[in-house]
């Protein structure tokens, strides 16, 4: 796979029956302690990535991308999978390595496994042929990026122990399982999920499966969340240690850990507290970090503060697994930037607290330790009224979980389930004495000594493998909508595919989509109302208001709204301006500091104009100065004559024109006086003259005699590198 190019999702979806996922299990970063790069040393840092985007700043650090020890998860769920394994690339490139398929919402209330690739509707349903498209197109991109990437979904619903063995069979890395989320929040009937969930958990075992927990749910749902935190420990506690007992390896369970509240509210002195308990009570197994969506807007930066403040706890608190909720969560709308930001975020937040743990430690005396005792006392108790209750399900007939008092107040609010109701009620049933299944993970009874089988001995032995050993026995059943499948979309949207033309895209390919921000000097209710006039002016189709925020409520109103265009651009015909060939900051100082470099600049005519030249020359604002360059700056209205003949006293190697007025084309006018008076005095052939300015372009520029034009945009390094290159090649002719 060449990194220029694009993904070919059809070659992908080619031959999917005979794929084969080459490995198994979950894979942690490999720490690379006091990992050393362009002379900083991380401490909490990981093995580099092979092909990565850097952060921006990155140029100024030659280009450095150090990756946090922690891994990073990015929740991909367009509807469409086609898509999201164009985002998994991009995620990957961003540092994520954990890929979390978020299923369709109705897919808890399939009794079977789906069959066929539909749209989704806030998730992707969940098939055999979406699994192995997306972890095939998984092992090109981690070949691509040079890290292994875990592919991750939920194993939930009536279904769960069907989606159990197809995560085994197809090479899923990490999955949700949690019978008390199908329980609370599904209304599954609570023995059903459990046996399920037994049955579950003992395939995810056998495939090396990190389990990650849906305990977080309760303070997304709850009246007041914070108030849940006795009860999310207690509920963390139920499926660890059934884990265990199911026998996941405790290094392959990790809590899901959700901060119960957010600012406004006192973030660190709630969150943190709890998230020490946490680690006090579980420190036995893995911390995944997640943001809170109960209080996410749809505000990027609301949202990117609060993953910032999360993270933090996360440093503190040593999680091993940073997620990453889109911040436009509030939108419900997945697109690709907020993925990327996201993923960004977390890197940079990572990396910028690398090594907070040798720098500081959380107090053992006050208030923090005060409140993780009170935190832990709460749940304890919690567990000892469960237990005199009667036990799990007792307590959920009762109405114990998700309640809206901090344990032991209760308001009596939360959410009950009866032990005979509820969907999959009475449909558990003993089995018979000479009940046998030949797999590998099965959970329960299992008569193996009547085919002279000993207890160690592996069941599917008998008929010669089961499907986790024999991937030729598993049935392979393609599309089976003719009008709802992937070949359809992809056909619809074919033109956009490996060809010139292009269309904005926010989620989909072609999907039309763009965003425009506006600031209205109007009260909310009228700004609303005018953005969608604005949007239906500039003749974008199906306008919606996304976002909006009061500035001040009478003087002004920001608003964000999306809407499609109904055309495409053709690459072919675009004229494409040349693109600067620039040396690297490190490569322009050597030039200069071998061979000194002085430069004579001033605004020429009668133009007063100072800005963009200072910009270009001012060692504050990234000018030239900074590289060791001596600037001769003679200030504005410099007449031609005075420019030029400053340049030959002091016998300066380049000469920088700034011209702004353009009327009658006087800024033209005066680049060709200059190229001529530089003539006359016989010092043309001698010295480099740069001309720049808002309406200058190269072509026009360079006619006029002068060496080069720079217009909007131009930096520093970009005046520097062409002059130190024009030199080298003056003195070699």
């Amino acid at each position: 796979m060449k990194t220029n190019e694009k993904l070919d999702i059809r070659n992908i979806l080619k031959d999917l029956d005979k794929y084969e996922p080459r490995r198994r299990g979950w894979t942690w970063r490999e720490h690379v302690p006091n990992l050393e790069m362009s002379g900083n040393v991380f401490t909490d840092a990981s093995k580099p990535l092979k092909n990565s985007i850097p952060l921006p700043a990155a140029k100024y650090f030659d280009n450095i991308d150090p990756q946090p020890i922690q891994v990073i998860t990015s929740e991909i769920a367009s509807g469409r999978f086609e898509d999201d394994i164009r985002r998994m690339r991009m995620a990957a490139w961003h540092g994520a390595d954990h890929l979390m398929v978020i299923r369709t919402a109705g897919q808890s209330h399939f009794d079977s496994l789906i069959e066929g690739t539909p749209q989704g509707v806030g998730g992707v349903p969940i098939t055999r042929k979406q699994i192995r498209a997306q972890r095939k197109a998984l092992d090109i991109i981690e070949d691509e990026v040079g890290r292994p990437i875990n592919y991750h979904s939920y194993v939930s619903g009536v279904a769960g122990p069907d989606i159990a063995v197809m995560f085994a069979e197809e090479g899923v890395n990490g999955a949700h399982q949690d019978p008390q989320y199908n329980v609370l929040y599904r209304n599954i009937n609570m023995v059903r999920s459990y046996v399920d969930a037994a049955e579950s958990k003992k395939i995810m075992a056998w495939g090396d499966i990190l389990q990650i927990d849906g305990a977080h749910n309760a303070n997304a749902t709850a009246m007041v969340a914070w108030k849940v935190m006795p009860e999310l420990m207690v509920q963390h506690a139920i499926n660890s240690i059934f884990s265990v007992k199911a026998g996941i390896k405790k290094e392959n369970i990790a809590l899901s850990t959700v901060p119960p509240t957010a600012v406004p509210a006192p973030d660190l002195k709630i969150n943190l507290p709890y998230a020490k308990a946490l680690r006090d009570f579980f420190d036995e197994y893995k911390m995944r970090a997640q943001m809170n969506t109960k209080y996410m807007e749809s505000s990027t930066r609301e949202a990117t503060v609060t993953h910032v403040l999360n993270m933090m706890i996360s440093k503190l608190t040593s999680a091993d697994i940073q997620s990453t909720i889109t911040p436009d969560e509030g939108r419900n709308v997945p697109w690709h930037m907020y993925n990327i930001e996201a993923c960004d975020t977390a890197k940079q937040a990572l990396i910028g607290m690398d090594g907070l743990l040798d720098m500081v430690s959380l107090k053992e005396d006050g208030y923090l330790p005060q409140k993780v005792r009170e935190l832990k006392e709460r749940a304890i108790l919690f567990f000892e009224e469960l237990i005199e209750d009667g036990g799990y399900f007792q307590a959920v007939e009762h109405g114990f979980f998700i309640d809206s008092g901090i344990y032991p107040e209760r308001n009596g609010d939360g959410i009950a389930r009866q032990i005979n109701g509820g969907i999959g009620v009475n449909t558990v049933y003993e089995r018979d004495e000479d009940y046998f299944a030949p797999v590998p993970a099965h959970f329960g009874y299992n008569n193996i000594e009547q085919y002279g089988l000993k207890a160690d001995d592996n069941p599917s032995i008998l008929i010669d493998g089961s499907t986790f050993e024999d991937h030729s026995k598993i049935i392979f059943i393609d599309e089976l909508d003719e009008t709802d499948n992937v070949n359809v979309r992809m056909d619809e949207n074919e033109k956009y595919r490996n060809s010139n033309l292009v269309k904005p895209e926010v989620e989909w390919l072609a999907d039309g989509t763009v965003v425009i921000d506006l600031t209205l000097p109007t009260s909310i209710k009228y700004a609303e109302a005018a953005s969608i006039e604005i949007a239906k002016k500039m003749n974008l189709l199906e306008p919606e208001v996304i976002h909006r925020e009061v500035l001040q409520t009478a003087e002004a109103t920001r608003i964000q709204v999306k809407g499609k265009i109904d055309f495409d651009i053709d690459l072919e015909k675009l004229v494409l301006p040349e693109e600067p060939d620039l040396l690297s900051e490190k490569e322009i100082r050597e030039k200069i500091d071998n061979k000194p470099l002085t430069i004579v600049a001033g605004t020429v005519g009668e133009d007063e104009h100072s800005v963009g030249l200072r910009e270009i020359i001012d060692i504050k604002h990234g000018g030239i100065e900074k590289y060791g360059i001596n600037c001769i700056y003679l200030g504005t209205s410099v007449p031609i004559t005075k420019l030029v003949d400053a340049a030959i006293e002091v016998n300066a190697d380049a000469i920088l024109m700034s011209t702004i007025i353009s009327h009658d084309d006087i800024h033209y006018k005066n680049m060709k006086k200059t190229h001529e008076y530089a003539i006359e005095k016989g010092i043309r052939d001698k010295i480099i003259i740069v001309a720049g300015g808002t309406q200058v372009t190269p072509e026009l520029a360079k006619k006029q005699g002068v060496d080069q034009g720079f217009g909007r945009g131009t930096k520093g390094n970009h005046v520097a590198s062409f002059i130190l290159k024009k030199r080298e090649e003056m003195n070699e002719n």
